[in-house]
């Protein structure tokens, strides 16, 4: 059993965490801290201690793993009082605010004999889980571009930001996601092209970011807007044989949106038919194919169980420190293209 805590009670802690990590038999929700836990929009969980003393959460010896989910430049603070005194951590993305907080704090870690680790739920999602199942089909061939699509339509959220924010900005809130994806996968690039922009003018909030990562024979493109009225499609993938196509997006968030949790349906973020995507390619007789490929399952508890592993078990860590680091420094360098 790993005994968990959270500093935090908000949207992130409510809605992409709880309803996953309290899914499991192996893990046991003891205690969430916030500033004033009896206010706010969610509902308390029963059977959850809730706490605005930090120290209590800190001092309690049976929670072995701490969740920060709070803003970004509380990370590194929060992070670094859980293993003074012994806990493992787990910190929402973006992970730090800096390459030098990241390599300070995963070194602090080892020195303490603990485990800290960034919460990249989204190398769990669907529609990555399927487009890495047909590249490793083979169908498509040697691959040679794939495009990585995350777009919103939400104007409003930079219309209604006057200023330019670095930790705040788009490429570090959303970029995030994608970067991992691209870096679990294919591993660290040979070089890779910034395009980052703040579409509504200079000393404005960063809103669109395109980034190309080029590999040996390669070329892999994640691209993000808050001004897709249509989304374009989530995954793109081109090779010497075929192409694949997906086009909408893993489930699990537009479920955890609507109230629709994990526990008790089984259902829950899974591609119908009408969403799976569509795989075109040529045989090795030159026979021409176009099918749906039904999607893979998310699970964003997933992330929780490779750390169970890790902290029960002694097993290496899924989500590596280099790729964090390397994770950090992608979004200092782009967001400095930017401004």
């Amino acid at each position: 059993m790993l005994t968990i805590g959270y500093i935090g009670n908000g949207k992130s802690t409510n809605r992409y965490h709880l309803p996953f990590s309290l899914t499991r038999d192996h893990l046991n929700v003891k205690t969430i801290y916030a500033r004033n836990p009896d206010k706010g929009e969610w509902e308390k969980i029963p059977g959850v201690q809730y706490t605005d003393h930090l120290d209590s959460l800190m001092n309690d010896k049976e929670i072995q793993l701490i969740v920060v989910c709070t803003p970004v430049e509380s990370h590194y603070t929060y992070a670094k009082m859980a293993l003074d005194h012994g806990k493992n951590v787990l910190v929402e993305k973006p992970f730090m605010l800096t390459k030098e907080e990241a390599v300070s704090i995963f070194q602090y870690a080892k020195e303490k004999n603990l485990i800290i680790q960034c919460y990249q739920n989204r190398r769990y999602d669907s529609d990555f889980l399927t487009t890495k199942k047909v590249i490793e089909s083979g169908k498509l061939g040697d691959l040679l571009e794939v495009e990585m699509h995350f777009d919103y339509y939400r104007p409003e959220t930079p219309n209604s930001t006057s200023h330019f924010s670095k930790y705040n900005s788009y490429l570090y809130g959303h970029g995030a996601h994608t970067i991992d994806q691209v870096l679990s996968y294919f591993g660290k690039p040979d070089t890779i092209h910034y395009d980052v922009r703040q579409l509504l003018g200079s000393g404005r909030m960063n809103d669109y970011f395109d980034l190309d990562f080029y590999y040996s024979s390669l070329k892999v493109s994640i691209k993000s807007s808050f001004f897709r009225l249509k989304e374009r499609p989530s995954f793109v993938v081109y090779g010497k044989k075929g192409v694949f196509i997906k086009q909408t997006k893993d489930r699990q968030e537009e479920h955890l949106k609507l109230y629709y949790l994990p526990k008790g349906h089984a259902d829950f973020g899974i591609d119908q038919p009408e969403h799976y995507g569509i795989l075109t390619y040529l045989d090795d007789d030159g026979e021409y194919h176009e099918e749906k490929v039904v999607s893979e399952k998310g699970d964003y508890a997933r992330v929780y169980d490779d750390l169970y592993h890790s902290i029960i078990h002694g097993k290496e860590k899924a989500i590596t420190d280099e790729e964090t680091i390397t994770s950090m420094e992608i979004l200092e360098k782009g967001i400095e293209e930017c401004n």
